[in-house]
């Protein structure tokens, strides 16, 4: 079983346990093997040093089990996923081609469209890709600079971090879905959000899925998911995992949170204000029996 904890998994796109002389001169040179580059993602405090961290341990849903977490969107571009989209979406399509950072006016830009073209290079269809990966609250960075100086991680403390799952996936994935997904709706095309299967099972976990359905060609917003697995001849690889569909009513509830049968009622909202006002020192203890704020 390899072992995952609450530290950086990939670093320029390698494990963080490989010692193998590419991955050493991947580190030296800060490079991306997905874009075939320098990494894209600098330390905002020093630009010149790029941070490479492709994925972290991290669990997900207060469960104790820890997983490998995507930080990256670059990480997602491998073989396997347009691989994945050609097979699902565009096995009908003669000539594809994939073209970045497209202006969609008031939508902002689509991180990638498919297109088919003819002999001539004019468009005949397309289709939009968002890809969204996670990110962190605080910096794993330290154990990169570790890595860098040790060549391994140790013992020593280092800052803390975290996942920011509300924020990447309930907040900024959802209100592109909605955006965007409005404007190809329109056009009567799909747009689909690339994603890992985690920020799926987050979702699912936090909000209103209930729109959220098998794979539709009628649906103008797909959620392409992808897992991230260990093999022993490959080292961490990208595999499809499932699509789900939905609609703008959809993304409206997914946005709203949870069900109404998830909200808590009215005691038990004064029960956590009492446990934190004690906490916080603010009200006094004395004046709440335990049943009252348990």
């Amino acid at each position: 079983m390899k072992k995952i904890g609450k530290f950086p998994i990939e670093i320029f796109c390698n494990d963080y346990e490989c010692r193998t002389e590419l991955s050493r001169v991947a580190i030296k040179q800060q490079y991306c093997k997905y874009i075939k580059d320098t990494c894209v993602k600098p330390r905002k405090s020093e630009p010149h040093i790029k941070v490479g961290i492709c994925s972290v341990g991290a669990t997900i849903n207060k469960g104790r089990i820890y997983h490998p977490v995507i930080i990256c969107p670059q990480r997602f571009k491998e073989d396997a996923m347009f691989d994945a989209i050609q097979e699902k979406y565009l096995s009908n399509w003669t000539n594809v081609k994939w073209i970045q950072e497209v202006n969609l006016g008031v939508g902002g830009s689509v991180d990638y469209v498919a297109v088919e073209v003819d002999e001539h290079d004019r468009v005949k269809d397309f289709l939009c890709v968002e890809i969204q990966a996670a990110g962190t609250t605080g910096t794993p960075y330290e154990w990169v600079d570790e890595l860098k100086k040790k060549g391994h991680y140790t013992d020593s403390k280092k800052k803390s971090f975290g996942i920011n799952w509300a924020n990447e996936f309930t907040k900024t994935m959802m209100q592109q879905a909605y955006k965007k997904g409005k404007i190809v709706e329109t056009w009567h095309r799909k747009i689909v959000f690339v994603v890992q299967d985690l920020a799926m099972e987050y979702l699912q976990h936090t909000s209103d899925c209930s729109k959220l359905t098998s794979y539709n060609p009628d649906s103008p917003i797909d959620f392409c998911s992808f897992n991230l697995s260990w093999k022993e001849e490959h080292g961490w690889t990208l595999a499809f995992d499932q699509i789900r569909s939905t609609t703008i009513e959809g993304i409206s509830l997914i946005l709203g949170g949870a069900k109404i049968d998830m909200y808590p009622s009215v005691d038990e909202f004064i029960g956590n204000i009492v446990k934190k006002g004690i906490s916080d020192g603010i009200l006094q203890s004395n004046s709440y029996t335990r049943s009252q704020y348990e």
